[in-house]
């Protein structure tokens, strides 16, 4: 639906991220009917609600309602910004949705600015990724060009320009509101909430943020129904998700699934765990969410509640698979050391927590831990917990609190033996 409908319908085509590609598939038909009969916003946020599309960035709220936070009748300006800044450890679907089929984005964000008020929109990219930024300028000049985009679009009074923003490669601008500091030219931290970006974002003014496959999804569902692609899911998790699989499966890449299929049939997709080992463990959202012991992982519904019920979280659908060669303590060095290097420095207990985390779980992976470490961990951990602006700092913790209840052992035989127990 948002990376294979315009690559294996046209296979004619060899460049299936053009605007021809597109329009074969009925490209920009659900703007151009938007605009030809003047659709009540409130009748498309109300399509997206029924839609149960909730948010793909990794928070999972419902898009519909976050649409209608948007005070409309405010006078002044107003804006729409994708979050396309996919720094999350294990993610990869927003690259290629901005590499295979940039316009259905474009089409989505143009209906979403409609629908709240906006007349200009910003695509915050992943400062690393050349290819997709380059595609996506691309299409924003193909769309402008064909009529989409710009003054009087497609002979209506609807005005709407949209401009793509690289960022620096941090980490922390995935976070909305540090993101609409680095779009401002400022440091890019995050501000304290509230107020909200739906009352006061871009340049002070009501900005509604969404993720690039949120926004992708917005077309499709408004071409088939909300109620279509409710039903391609379960209640409350509306939909088809893309779920990037990483880590020892024999064929890692995005896999476009539907909400509440069971995480063996998806690991099935990736071609099993390599080399026909044994599954050990999965994080299923990302790095920042807590990791789920194989064994327990097999029948978790891939869904935000299924997940949810795992006791982890979907977070951006970064599957990352790991086998029974997997040392955990090893692999939890690698992720604190991520976030440690990751945090902004604004909060105390981030900015000194991180780093404690790090060096501590350091010394346990290289033979130098002791008795006290694993309580001292749990403990650094629980003081980093909700005590943040933003949520780097949970991120920091859950997974160190999730390895060591379901591995604890393995932290042990480190602490105990100076060496790895696999």
């Amino acid at each position: 639906m948002l990376l294979n409908q315009v690559c294996f319908r046209t296979r004619h085509l060899y460049e299936p991220w053009t605007l021809e590609a597109y329009r074969s598939v009925g490209g920009y038909e659900v703007l151009e009917k938007i605009l030809k009969e003047k659709t009540r916003a409130e009748d498309i946020i109300e399509e997206i609600k029924t839609s149960a599309l909730r948010g793909r960035g990794g928070a999972g709220f419902p898009t519909g309602l976050k649409w209608s936070f948007m005070p409309r009748s405010l006078p002044g300006d107003k804006y729409i910004v994708c979050n396309s800044d996919e720094g999350e450890p294990g993610t990869c679907k927003d690259r290629d949705i901005l590499r295979y089929n940039p316009h259905q984005l474009i089409e989505g964000m143009i209906i979403a600015a409609y629908t709240i008020g906006a007349q200009a929109g910003y695509n915050y990219i992943r400062g690393e990724f050349a290819e997709p930024i380059e595609r996506f300028d691309n299409a924003i000049q193909e769309a402008r060009e064909a009529g989409y985009l710009g003054k009087n679009i497609l002979g209506t009074k609807f005005n709407f320009e949209l401009y793509s923003q690289p960022g620096a490669g941090a980490y922390i601008c995935g976070e909305e509101t540090a993101l609409l500091e680095s779009i401002e030219g400022k440091k890019g931290q995050p501000r304290y909430k509230p107020p909200f970006p739906a009352g006061y974002g871009l340049y002070g003014r009501p900005t509604t943020i969404n993720n690039t496959e949120t926004l992708a999804s917005v077309p499709v569902i408004l071409q088939n129904g909300g109620e279509w692609f409710h039903e391609l899911g379960t209640p409350n998790n509306g939909g088809s998700k893309i779920f990037s699989v990483s880590g020892h499966v024999n064929k890692p890449g995005n896999y476009e699934v539907s909400l509440g299929t069971p995480f063996s049939e998806l690991l099935e997709l990736a071609g099993g765990v390599r080399n026909g080992n044994k599954l050990k463990a999965v994080i299923p959202g990302g790095s920042s969410t807590p990791v789920i012991p194989g064994a327990e992982m097999m029948d978790v519904a891939m869904s935000y509640d299924g997940i949810s019920k795992a006791g982890s979280m979907l977070g951006a659908g970064s599957v990352i698979v790991m086998d029974e060669t997997t040392c955990m303590v090893k692999a939890l060095e690698r992720m604190a050391e991520f976030y440690y290097e990751e945090s902004c420095g604004q909060c105390t207990p981030c900015r000194e927590g991180t780093g404690w985390l790090y060096r501590v779980i350091k010394r346990i992976e290289h033979g130098e831990g002791n008795q006290e470490d694993l309580d001292r961990l749990l403990d650094i951990a629980n003081n980093i917990n909700g005590n943040t602006i933003c949520a780097l700092g949970d991120a920091a913790a859950a997974p160190v609190i999730s390895f060591i209840k379901h591995f604890r052992e393995e932290f042990q035989y480190h602490i105990d033996h100076g060496r790895c127990m696999v």
